[in-house]
């Protein structure tokens, strides 16, 4: 039993708490071999015509998610205030987010609606996840103090940095065969008689991503605890709709909210585009196929494992904005040097020697992307988990749920607009590297609406 500051008492259970962050686990391989490090690069390099088409689909695709997140989740978090209760909401979109999952595999090469099942399933498993996250993360505040919260969050994201280490070793060294040798990365072919010709390891990513979720989600359901309903459901629809335009106006009204909500939205529009592309332009610029692409994920995981369990202990001793503004520093000058290196060249003119045939990360732009790679993962995790340890520090607790659909709203609500700005800059400019350059400005204008951000509950 802990005092917490209002002078309450709160319960600590390890196990709700091991269960609760179980839910990043579980939905971790979604971001990490659907969106990121092997199915959107088969999308663009062996679905689309070329990469840069690849990268304006995947781009447009990433638009939709968000639009469509930017929509619902704030009004739902509100219904979910009204009625008490989150787990029924997500086992709600866990359905659609589990067949969405399953859809990916019957996106073959060749087929005449591989592209169109692909950029649906990507829509739908995106925006269904991601509506989930908004519930799950309101259960924070029920399970730790508030002064455990940033360590809470971290934790939260380290356990999703683990599932994507290990999910995406199974990946290389079980699933995703070289286009060459048709073999994996323990240099075996793939297991279950997977036919690297028809890059069926490449596509089985979307029902091993279903299954792990499935198979880890549970815990949350049966350890962590709910709040109780409040009332019926169609009362809460009322209440939360009302709820939520109140909300809105004291979001506005409060300038300190205000200011993190806008920057949040900006900030985080140029992460989710550097990730959501990462894969893509990597296999476009540097020529990497699946087996080189998953190295440099496994690279980019275990640097994030360092950087978000440092990133806990840092935003509880000295805050989530300093955390926040040095995440975003750092990003933006990694970000810049990543789009400035093709397979030849590094920061735009620097020439360098071409790697010999068959050497693996033998160049210096591929060593110089993967340092690079490597302070964006450990930077990301922590800019993302003091973005929520942060919002739960400035919202009014009785709307918590309400303010993480802001949050999430905030997060998405120009997410359609990132990606669609990177695909639509692709395709004029003919460029990955033209398109990519959009993430840039996007961490600039976060990162000064941040400075003017106070650590202070609203009243």
């Amino acid at each position: 039993m802990v005092t917490v500051p209002d002078g309450s008492t709160l319960k600590t259970d390890p196990r709700a708490i091991l269960s609760w962050a179980l839910y990043d686990w579980a939905a971790q391989p979604f971001f990490t071999l659907v969106t990121t490090f092997v199915f959107s690069p088969y999308f663009a390099s062996v679905l689309a015509a070329t990469p840069e088409e690849g990268q304006s689909l995947w781009g447009f695709a990433t638009a939709a998610a968000g639009l469509g997140i930017a929509i619902l989740a704030p009004i739902l978090g509100s219904i979910a205030d009204a009625a008490g209760r989150r787990k029924m909401w997500i086992f709600v979109f866990s359905i659609p987010f589990v067949i969405s999952c399953w859809m990916f595999w019957y996106a073959t090469p060749g087929g005449s609606n591989s592209i169109a099942i692909a950029m649906i399933a990507f829509v739908v498993g995106t925006l269904s996840i991601e509506v989930a996250t908004v519930f799950n993360n309101a259960m924070m505040p029920s399970l730790v103090p508030a002064p455990q919260v940033g360590r809470l969050s971290s934790f939260g994201w380290a356990m999703g940095y683990v599932s994507a280490l290990i999910t995406l070793a199974i990946a290389l060294l079980l699933f995703s065969a070289n286009a060459d040798t048709g073999k994996t990365l323990a240099g075996i072919y793939p297991v279950f008689g997977l036919d690297p010709a028809t890059r069926e390891g490449d596509r089985v990513t979307g029902p091993f991503s279903a299954l792990w979720y499935l198979v880890f989600v549970l815990p949350m359901f049966f350890f962590v605890p709910d709040a109780l309903a409040k009332t019926k459901i169609t009362t809460a629809v009322r209440e939360g709709l009302s709820e939520l335009a109140a909300s809105l106006a004291q979001a506005r009204a409060n300038r300190n909210i205000f200011h993190f909500l806008i920057a949040n939205m900006s900030f985080k529009d140029g992460l989710v585009a550097l990730f959501a592309f990462g894969g893509i332009y990597s296999e476009g610029q540097l020529g990497w196929g699946s087996i080189e692409i998953g190295i440099f994920g496994i690279i980019v995981i275990i640097a994030g494992i360092g950087g978000v369990l440092l990133g806990g202990h840092l935003d509880d001793k000295f805050g989530a904005k300093p955390v926040l503004l040095v995440s975003l520093i750092v990003l933006m000058v990694c970000g810049f040097g990543m789009v400035s290196i093709d397979k030849t060249t590094v920061l735009f003119f620097i020439q360098t020697q071409e790697a010999p045939e068959g050497a693996q990360f033998a160049s210096v732009p591929e060593q110089m992307f993967i340092g690079l790679g490597a302070i964006v993962g450990a930077v990301a995790g922590p800019l993302q988990a003091s973005s929520r340890s942060l919002l739960i520090r400035l919202a009014p607790k009785e709307h918590i749920s309400q303010f993480f659909g802001l949050l999430a709203l905030s997060g998405k609500v120009t997410s359609f607009m990132g990606p669609l700005a990177v695909g639509i800059v692709t395709t004029l400019s003919a460029s990955q590297a033209g398109g990519m350059s959009v993430v840039l400005v996007f961490f600039a204008v976060g990162l000064v609406l941040m400075w003017g951000v106070k650590e202070q509950r609203a009243g």
